[in-house]
């Protein structure tokens, strides 16, 4: 049985919040030889909810591809992703400052839906689920679009904002999971946990 997990994401985030679980847990990040980022790529008319889950299960084949190659001990390994949808459009990380502010515009005023999926494998076992949550900005003026861009925060976060940090003050209402929006849902990463051996 093993007393650790190895997570897949270079998330600080995801960190914190296995921390807040009391799991112990280990790095297990891409070499710099891996395209990490061209998993994430979009196919044309792929549904949000299909893309984060297929996009979680690439993540997780390549870590074990290199805990494999690295002659690691074995134990659990979990990968996340997660993606913001307005409709049936994809919002990932922001490019650049351009991109980012463009979403901020999109999406304020309006509800949309953050989803993650969790993929959790051990051996030859592999167990997901899926957090879908809706978050509802206030509207927001061009001023204060670009004085969140300007913070910086936006950038490497799926839909160009920090649920935990500065745009929480345009958050008007959330529903659902709020670690799910932070990138790492709790309740369902426990219970995937548990059916791998691993209790939180």
């Amino acid at each position: 049985m093993s007393t650790f997990i190895y997570l897949a994401s270079q998330s600080p985030r995801r960190r914190q919040l296995l921390e807040q679980l009391g799991v112990r847990h280990e790095l297990l990040l891409p070499d710099e030889d891996e395209d990490s980022e061209a998993l994430e790529e979009v196919k044309p008319g792929e549904a949000p909810a299909a893309y984060v889950r297929r996009v979680t299960g690439l993540k997780l084949d390549a870590a074990l591809a290199r805990l494999r190659r690295r002659q690691l001990p074995p134990a659990p390994v979990l990968c996340s992703d997660t993606t913001v949808a307005l409709g049936r459009a994809i919002y990932g990380k922001p490019a650049d400052a351009k991109e980012a502010a463009r979403m901020l515009r999109e999406l304020a005023g309006r509800t949309h839906r953050v989803l993650t999926a969790v993929a959790v494998q051990s051996g030859r076992k592999r167990v997901e689920a899926l957090s879908d949550s809706r978050v509802s900005f206030a509207a927001l003026s061009p001023a204060r679009i670009r004085a969140y861009v300007d913070s910086g925060e936006p950038m490497g976060k799926a839909g160009a904002y920090a649920v935990q940090g500065r745009a929480a003050a345009h958050i008007m209402r959330i529903s659902g999971s709020y670690t799910g929006i932070m990138g790492l849902p709790l309740h369902e990463t426990a219970t995937l946990l548990e059916a791998v051996g691993i209790r939180p």
